[in-house]
């Protein structure tokens, strides 16, 4: 059995707004509930864990009931850091479980199916992929003397989410101890010894986190 974990822990700091990130509209709908569809979308027999903290659950409830939200999931409690919302996601999924776990952000509305797919067949054989796409602006390095120089974009990635991993693997991975270094789920599992696959990604998979982000989402529905 497949499961997803979606991570929405936002507080909307750089939205400027009162709200958090993940239950602002677009297209007439909380971006949350666009992300948990589109899973959904994917496959009806995919287990969702959604993730978010405490102090937000009430409120998301309170939007479910609004906009008749019916889509099935499990509710885990957000930690402190993303690396320990992940532990409390991965809690929800059987430690005899088999098969394929994959992370997303709550604020990534718009993967596209192909890709999903594509990040979740590919790990059953490659055990730890991500989605990556295409540096195409000039990148500078910033060096200590306040200096700075032009690198290869060509050697460089974006990476995106979802990314997916063997349970087990992810599991045993997330059994490490935190440290700054994980900025994601492939840095945990890296960490760990394995290898990263890389698979394509999708360029309208953007994360919204500013109000310029809202108004393309708002173009992309």
């Amino acid at each position: 059995m497949d499961y997803i974990i979606i991570v929405a822990g936002g507080k909307g700091l750089r939205m400027g707004s009162d709200i958090p990130k993940q239950f602002l509209p677009i297209g007439g709908k909380p971006v949350l509930m666009r992300t948990l569809e589109r899973f959904r979308a994917y496959s009806s027999e995919l287990q969702i864990i959604l993730v978010l903290p405490e102090a937000q659950q009430d409120y998301w409830r309170k939007l479910c009931e609004e906009y008749h939200f019916e889509v099935a999931y499990q509710l885990a409690n957000g930690g402190q850091t993303r690396f320990h919302s992940v532990q409390n996601g991965l809690a929800l999924v059987p430690d005899d479980a088999e098969g394929v776990v994959g992370v997303h952000d709550g604020v990534r509305p718009f993967p596209s199916i192909e890709v999903i797919r594509n990040c979740y067949e590919t790990a059953r054989t490659a055990k730890a992929v991500i989605p990556v796409i295409p540096v195409v602006e000039t990148v500078r390095h910033l060096l200590s003397n306040k200096k700075s120089v032009t690198v290869p974009r060509d050697e460089y990635r974006l990476v995106q989410t979802p990314q997916t991993f063997d349970i087990q693997l992810l599991k045993a991975a997330n059994r490490q101890p935190y440290n700054d270094g994980f900025t994601d789920d492939a840095s945990v599992v890296e960490s760990y010894g394995h290898a990263i696959t890389l698979i394509e990604g999708n360029r309208e998979n953007i994360k919204i986190t500013t109000p310029y982000d809202l108004k393309i989402a708002e173009v992309l529905i």
